[in-house]
């Protein structure tokens, strides 16, 4: 399916269906595509909402964490969303999904990471962004997956283009070393909703150790891992993604609470 991109003033998202909220949150090199199968699926019965974040082209000052997840409350502010719903994020989308959620307890039902920074990860190897190196940028987008055809050429070409520029640089490498400043492990124990981990064995920038570090911290935690799979399950490996999506929002049905 090809995702329709709505826009409200300076926002721009995906909306698709209706029911009890999912909130998709994308990572550092992610796109709205990257869950383009949980929109397939799940907007036959629950609303899922995704905001482009600005990760390219926010005020430089606010290149970073808390800048994100301002980002994303002024976002559902726009859109009048007040229930609680169930928050996703990939990667750096998980992170903000954590900081979202110590910050806003009573508007998270439930979380669902995968991949997720905030404890560690190795960001693209530490010596990123190469400039005009095609393929340095091709092997490290590959390095994100356990099978490299994942890494099309569409997604290298966005990932390059990106590289390329001086200003999308500058702002990635500020999110990406605020995200390793901002370690969550002393706060992780406040947050008391459900948490389903969902995490590819072969993941190399948030390797399973990561994931078994998540599950301990997090009181309401159960960790599930993809083999053959890398840093984004629901990209790799969608179906049992999704599988493992239902059962844990099936099993965690929540009563909607409207918060004002």
């Amino acid at each position: 399916m090809e995702l329709q991109i709505k826009q409200q003033n300076e926002f721009q998202y995906v909306e698709e269906g209706s029911g009890e909220v999912l909130l998709l949150l994308h990572g550092l090199f992610g796109a709205l595509s990257n869950w383009q199968d949980v929109v397939a699926e799940f907007s036959t019965d629950y609303r899922v909402i995704i905001p482009l974040l600005p990760i390219y082209d926010m005020p430089l000052t606010k290149a970073g964490v808390p800048g994100l997840v301002q980002f994303v409350e002024e976002f559902l502010a726009e859109i009048g969303l007040t229930e609680p719903c169930t928050v996703l994020g990939n990667s750096l989308g998980g992170h903000i999904a954590l900081v979202y959620a110590l910050r806003n307890q009573a508007r998270v039902s439930r979380l669902v990471l995968t991949g997720s920074s905030g404890l560690f990860e190795d960001s693209m190897g530490g010596s990123f962004p190469k400039r005009g190196n095609y393929s340095y940028v091709q092997e490290r987008v590959a390095y994100t997956f356990y099978d490299p055809a994942v890494a099309t050429r569409e997604l290298v070409d966005e990932v390059f283009n990106v590289t390329n520029s001086n200003a999308k640089c500058l702002r990635i490498i500020s999110i990406a070393r605020s995200a390793q400043r901002h370690n969550l492990a002393k706060d992780l124990h406040k947050i008391q909703v459900p948490t389903l981990l969902v995490w590819g064995l072969n993941d190399t920038i948030t390797p399973p150790v990561v994931a078994h570090e998540f599950s301990r911290l997090l009181p309401k935690a159960e960790l599930r891992f993809l083999d053959h799979c890398g840093h984004a399950p629901m990209m790799e490996r969608p179906q049992e993604f999704n599988q493992l999506l239902r059962q844990f929002l099936v099993k965690n049905q929540t009563t909607v609470k409207v918060v004002d």
